[in-house]
């Protein structure tokens, strides 16, 4: 289990590197002990720590925000703080036997590899439409607390661009070779189970309608709708140019859409009669990308 000191660490360099922005609200206490295997105890200790070095604060109804980008301390006090941590390592290291001039080649080695703000900075998930990709990219963010840009399966040259590409566990092989400096971090995912039962359990339905944006993403969703659900009767899809639903959307008994389409779906439709599209990803995906972006 983590400590409050190392999610704030985590934290503090994730503010820092502007992996969260000025003015964004974290994830609840709850929600992020969650994604971290925590109590929500902990969270809020850390959090905590961070309102007193000025980086969050806190707001009635809201959470915890981003205050500012860097901590309130001086320089002197950022060296001084600095020097005790070396320390501390320093100590580590002499004590499994390293030398002085090990120690220095060691340190030089790490200043040129760990270059934070990229690091964090540039990662992005690739789904077989922008459209597909975003709605996997949520999940990730959701699950895990870590945000990314969008790829397709058809932007390879732009994987270079990349240090950490969250890929389709059927998208890794050709991705591994685009992307050689980079981390490939394999994703495995599904429609969420929560939305599956909740099609299940709408009485008298019927048939479908599945809306999207994008082409290519009706052609994946429905054939993952028809292999979960099993379902008896019909589905029928299309694409909205965001201005316009399809014209079969009112006779449906049900209206599935992604979250591209949201905001024309939920202004045109009943809450009854909508129910909006969303993946998960597997435990084991949220441990590999959480131990990659959370614990080294």
């Amino acid at each position: 289990m983590k400590t409050a000191k190392h999610i704030a660490d985590r934290i503090r360099l994730m503010i820092s590197t502007k992996q969260f922005q000025v003015g964004e609200t974290l994830p609840s206490t709850r929600e992020l002990g969650k994604q971290l295997n925590s109590s929500f105890h902990t969270v809020r200790k850390a959090y905590q720590m961070l309102v007193e070095e000025g980086l969050l604060r806190s707001e009635r109804g809201s959470g915890y925000v981003v205050h500012r980008q860097s901590t309130l301390l001086d320089k002197s006090a950022r060296l001084e703080m600095g020097a005790e941590k070396l320390r501390s390592v320093l100590e580590e290291l002499v004590g499994y036997g390293l030398d002085e001039d090990e120690v220095e080649t060691l340190f030089e080695e790490q200043l040129m590899f760990m270059e934070w703000p990229d690091r964090l900075n540039t990662s992005a998930t690739v789904g077989a439409t922008r459209e597909i990709g975003d709605m996997i990219s949520r999940a990730i963010r959701d699950q895990v607390g870590v945000k990314s840009k969008i790829i397709t399966i058809m932007d390879y040259e732009k994987a270079v661009n990349y240090d950490a590409l969250f890929v389709p566990l059927q998208y890794v092989r050709q991705f591994k070779g685009e992307s050689d400096s980079g981390l490939v971090l394999p994703v495995v995912y599904s429609l969420d189970a929560a939305m599956l039962i909740a099609i299940t359990d709408r009485a008298a339905v019927n048939n479908i309608a599945l809306v999207a944006r994008e082409q290519g993403s009706l052609t994946v969703l429905s054939n993952e709708l028809k292999n979960a659900l099993q379902f008896p009767g019909s589905i029928v899809a299309g694409v909205t140019d965001g201005r316009f639903l399809p014209p079969f959307v009112k006779e449906a008994d049900l209206v599935l859409y992604t979250p591209d389409c949201a905001s024309l779906v939920e202004r045109a439709l009943p809450e009854r009669k909508r129910l909006l599209l969303a993946y998960q990803i597997s435990g084991n995906t949220s441990e590999i990308i959480r131990s990659e972006l959370w614990d080294n």
